[in-house]
C-alpha cells in the first residue's frame, strides 16, 4: 500500500524539521507539506530537504483548508496526516498499512514527554443517534484514499474541530475508526505551565455547527450543546470562586457561549441543507480549486 502523508505547517518551522526525520526513517510513498502564510523560513527549509516530494504554498491560516490541499495533490492509495508538532515513533508507518488493510480509517496514540515519564491517551467513542463515533486527533489518522473521496476532505468552514466532524461524517457513511497501539505519534509537554485562554465563540461555533450539520434539530443537538455549556460554565464559576477570574469575564463568556452556539447552529443547518448527502460537506475538497498560490512538485 503506497501512504502519503500529509503535513500542514504555519510557523513551525523547527517543530516541523524534527517530523519531517522522523518520517524520512519511516518512508512513506510521498510526503506533501501544505505551508500557510508562514514567516519564519519555512518555505526555504522544506525546498532544501530531498524527502519532501511536494510543497504547497497557501495564503490561508485554516489548517483544514491546509488539509484538503494536500489531499487535492497525493498520488497514493492511502493519506495520513501527521501534525508538525508531532515525532512518528518507530513502527508507524507499518502500523498505518496494516490496519487500513482491515479497515477504512485508522488513529493511534499520542504520546507526551513529561519529566517524569510519557503521558499517553486512549481510544474516544461515543454513541450518537444510533452510530459509534470514534474521534481522532487530525494529526495522527490516515484514510483510505477512497474514503478521504467519499468525505470529500475537511469542512473548511471550521476553523477548529474539523478532525471531530470528520469522525461524525465517517460514522455517517457507515465506517469506523481503527484504533492501533503501534501507531504512535510524540511531542514535547507544553512548558510554559499554564493554559492557552480559550476561544469561547469559536468553540461552541464548531461544536453546534458540526451537531446540527450531521444531525439536523433533534433533542441530542441541544443537549449536548447544554451538557458542554454547563460543565464550562462550572468549571469558570469555581475560578471565580478562587479568585482566579473576574465576574465580568466568566459573564462575558457566557455570552460567547450563547452567541457563537447560535450561530454554529444556524450555519449548520444551512450547511446540511446545502449537501444532504452522507458525506456533508459543502465546503470540502471540491468545493473550489484555488487553495494553492504555488505548487513545487519533485515528483
Amino acid at each position: 500500500m503506497n501512504v502519503s502523508v500529509v503535513v500542514p505547517t504555519l510557523n513551525d518551522r523547527e517543530d516541523l524539521q524534527g517530523c519531517l526525520d522522523s518520517l524520512a526513517v519511516e518512508d512513506p510513498h510521498e510526503v506533501v507539506v501544505v505551508n500557510g502564510p508562514s514567516t519564519d523560513g519555512t518555505s526555504g527549509m522544506v525546498r532544501e530537504r530531498e524527502d519532501v516530494d511536494v510543497l504547497v504554498e497557501i495564503d490561508e491560516r485554516n489548517v483544514n483548508v491546509s488539509r484538503n490541499a494536500g489531499v487535492d495533490r497525493i498520488r497514493g492509495d492511502a493519506v495520513a496526516f501527521v501534525s508538525p508538532t508531532m515525532t512518528v515513533e518507530p513502527g508507524w508507518l507499518e502500523a498505518v498499512t496494516t490496519s487500513l488493510a482491515e479497515a477504512e480509517a485508522v488513529t493511534g496514540p499520542t504520546h507526551e514527554r513529561l519529566d517524569t515519564g510519557v503521558a499517553t491517551d486512549t481510544v474516544e467513542s461515543r454513541r450518537i443517534r444510533g452510530r459509534t463515533v470514534t474521534y481522532f486527533s487530525g494529526g495522527n489518522v490516515a484514510f483510505s484514499a477512497e474514503l478521504a473521496t467519499e468525505l470529500d476532505g475537511f469542512d473548511e468552514y471550521l476553523d477548529v474541530g474539523g478532525a471531530r466532524d470528520a469522525a461524525h461524517r465517517i460514522a455517517g457513511l457507515g465506517y469506523e475508526v481503527a484504533w492501533s497501539t503501534e501507531m504512535c505519534v510524540s511531542r514535547e509537554a507544553a512548558t510554559d505551565g499554564g493554559t492557552a485562554e480559550r476561544d469561547w465563540r469559536a468553540r461552541y461555533r464548531s461544536l453546534s455547527y458540526r451537531l446540527a450539520k450531521n444531525y439536523g434539530i433533534h433533542p441530542t443537538v441541544f443537549l449536548r450543546t447544554l451538557r458542554h455549556a454547563i460543565a464550562d460554565a462550572g468549571g469558570g464559576f469555581r475560578d471565580v470562586a478562587r479568585g482566579d477570574a473576574k465576574p465580568t469575564a466568566w459573564f462575558g463568556n457566557g455570552r460567547d457561549v450563547v452567541l457563537g452556539s447560535g450561530r454554529g447552529y444556524a450555519d449548520g443547518l444551512w450547511a446540511r441543507y446545502a449537501d444532504r448527502s452522507a458525506g456533508r460537506n459543502s465546503r470540502g475538497v471540491s468545493s473550489r480549486a484555488d487553495r494553492a498560490v504555488a505548487v513545487h512538485d519533485r515528483r
